[in-house]
């Protein structure tokens, strides 16, 4: 058996010995540059060097890169998919091309994890309209020795690797590898295509010789490699597994939950998909908590998916029969026993993750209680409908969708997430009428917009709410400088008597800080800097210092606020001119808004 720290060392170990720097791994939270919420990729954060700009390290790259994928949530419980994986990857920045990384990845396969030669199938792009057949790589891997009828010409959809959604980014060909799980074929055309199941696919080299345009690509300048081979995947194959949770990545979490329990994984099909769901749940939430960019469960964004992973947890926490406190027991395996040496940042913040998680299951069991009954109630109320009617109508078509209104009323006055409700109302063969939803989802949002709930931060463009959103550019730098240099703003809402700042903070503030931060704000006020106003790209803007949220809400160009040096941010405005028109800045009230999210309440005099 190879256990996953030795996997990572052997990746790690191969590529340094040809040549490559082991950068490490990055932040899962995406940063916006490339419109993403989180990593999904290895090779993600190298875009602007795959793109041409000089990476510090050189041209010869390799690391183990964590990845979040949250598409397939309702996926997990088989026995294949994860919200977190992490990708080995290596690539070339315009130095090595095909050659050198069909014949590496050979040898890994051969010599490194004992692979036949003879057993090695390989795919490549077959042509069209817009890229030309990829023979070059097909005559590589044959004089690697691998024989002519295991290797597959399969269109775009398969051996073309792009982001999709994304413009701007490199992508081009691609060649994957196979091996058999087993040799009994299903025919006498069993192969890596045939859908059998025969074949796993274990890793893939894209060779990114075009960038991605708005009507179809054109060649990149520095023709690049991007190698990806899945760790969790792989140690499922190399294990002589059909399980991903079987490996030692999961196994200690199963056994502990069988424990906890007293079910069997292998033999109660209920309790395994229960215990599967819990632990890739509580794995993934670990680890966005833990991560150098840690997030909290929220109502938004990317703290919005935290929070659906860890509700959704806890209901099958229930469904197990096992106290929400079996996450923690969960989280504690991951966090000191797996993980500990390739993330030990994780160790460094196992409190600070554990007491979150904590927040997050008392907050939700309260919630989940009062929502499964309404939940029944609604089920209880289409059964009664379906039984009266049949009886004065034999040939009656039972009801089995739960209207709109009903999934909107559990969601808005209990808490309960629409997607659990859906995924309750499929255990019990029933739907959700989700344009139902989603139109008494609008009807609400309609109302608040009316009752004064104001979209975007300010409820207009008088001098009032101007200066006051220049009030919150000062605020937030002086919160990184008291508090935090990662504080930033997680909401604000600016009306013409008062401004609302919501940020990340894990605790309240003491008056002592609160003070401080209304001194240094007042502090700058009375030096009467000037605010100035500049356009530039997003990138111009970035390696400038100045920060924004997200790069896909600001465009090409960017419009940069700086006030002095002191704060720097990007932002559509409006501003005052100077900080001397703004008066006396005044915090009236710090509070608690969500877990980990702090809100100032504040005036100017």
């Amino acid at each position: 058996m190879i256990t996953s720290k030795e996997l990572r060392q052997k990746w790690i170990s191969f590529y340094e010995e040809k040549g490559h720097v082991n950068i490490g791994a990055v932040s899962l939270i995406g940063d916006g540059t490339t419109g993403v919420m989180f990593n999904v990729a290895g090779m993600q954060p190298l875009m602007p060097y795959l793109l041409g700009q000089k990476h510090p390290a050189g041209t010869r790259l390799c690391n183990v890169q964590g990845c979040v994928r949250t598409v397939d949530i309702d996926s997990v419980g088989d026995a294949t998919h994860f919200t977190f994986f992490e990708m080995m990857g290596n690539w070339s920045l315009g130095d090595y091309f095909k050659a050198e990384k069909t014949k590496w990845t050979f040898e890994l396969l051969t010599e490194g994890f004992g692979l036949d030669k003879d057993k090695i199938c390989s795919t490549v792009f077959e042509g069209n309209e817009s890229a030309p057949r990829d023979e070059e790589t097909a005559v590589y891997l044959k004089e690697l020795g691998i024989r002519p009828e295991n290797i597959y010409y399969l269109p775009k959809s398969d051996n073309w690797w792009e982001l999709e959604g994304t413009v701007g980014t490199p992508c081009g060909p691609d060649n994957e590898w196979f091996y058999p799980r087993h040799d009994q074929p299903c025919g006498p055309n069993c192969g890596v295509t045939c859908g059998c199941g025969r074949y796993v696919e274990i890793g893939n080299d894209v060779y990114m010789q075009y960038r991605k345009t708005q009507t179809g690509y054109e060649p990149l300048a520095n023709k690049n490699v991007d190698t990806g081979f899945g760790l969790d995947r792989m140690l499922v194959f190399l294990n002589g597994l059909d399980d991903g949770y079987k490996t030692d990545l999961f196994l200690p979490v199963i056994e502990k939950l069988e424990a906890l329990s007293g079910k069997s994984y292998d033999d109660d099909p209920d309790a395994r998909k229960a215990m599967r769901i819990i632990a890739d749940h509580t794995r993934t939430a670990v680890m966005l908590i833990g991560d150098q960019n840690g997030i909290v469960p929220s109502n938004t964004g990317a703290g919005y998916i935290l929070r659906r992973l860890l509700r959704r947890a806890i209901r099958y926490t229930r469904q197990l029969g096992v106290a929400t406190s079996a996450m923690d027991e969960a989280a504690k395996i991951f966090i000191e026993d797996i993980y500990d040496e390739a993330y030990p940042l994780l160790v460094e913040k196992e409190e600070y993750i554990l007491s979150e998680l904590d927040k997050e299951s008392e907050k939700f069991e309260a919630m989940l209680v009062q929502g499964i009954k309404e939940f029944e109630k609604c089920i209880s109320s289409i059964v009664r409908k379906n039984e009266f009617m049949a009886k004065s109508n034999p040939d009656y078509q039972k009801e089995t969708t739960i209207a709109g209104k009903a999934a909107f009323r559990l969601y808005d006055t209990y808490g309960f997430p629409v997607e659990l409700t859906v995924e309750m109302a499929e255990e019990r063969g029933y739907t959700v009428d989700m344009e139902g939803f989603e139109a008494s989802f609008k009807e609400h949002q309609e109302i608040s917009k009316a009752q004064g709930t104001f979209k975007g931060g300010l409820a207009n463009h008088e001098q009032a709410t101007t200066y006051l959103h220049t009030a919150t550019h000062l605020l937030q730098a002086a919160l990184r400088q008291v508090l935090s240099p990662d504080i930033c703003q997680k909401g604000s809402n600016i009306t013409e008597e008062r401004l609302r700042f919501d940020f990340n903070f894990p605790r309240p503030m003491t008056a002592e800080e609160i003070k401080e931060v209304e001194t240094l704000v007042n502090e700058k006020i009375k030096e009467d800097i000037p605010v100035v106003m500049k356009e530039m790209t997003y990138e111009e803007a970035k390696e400038e210092g100045f920060t924004g949220l997200f790069a896909n809400k600001y465009g090409e160009t960017v419009r940069t606020y700086a006030i002095g040096e002191f704060s720097k941010e990007m932002c559509g405005g409006p501003h005052a001119e100077h900080t001397g028109q703004l008066g006396t800045f005044k915090i009236q009230k710090e509070q608690s808004s969500a877990a980990g999210i702090r809100r100032i309440k504040a005036v100017l005099q």
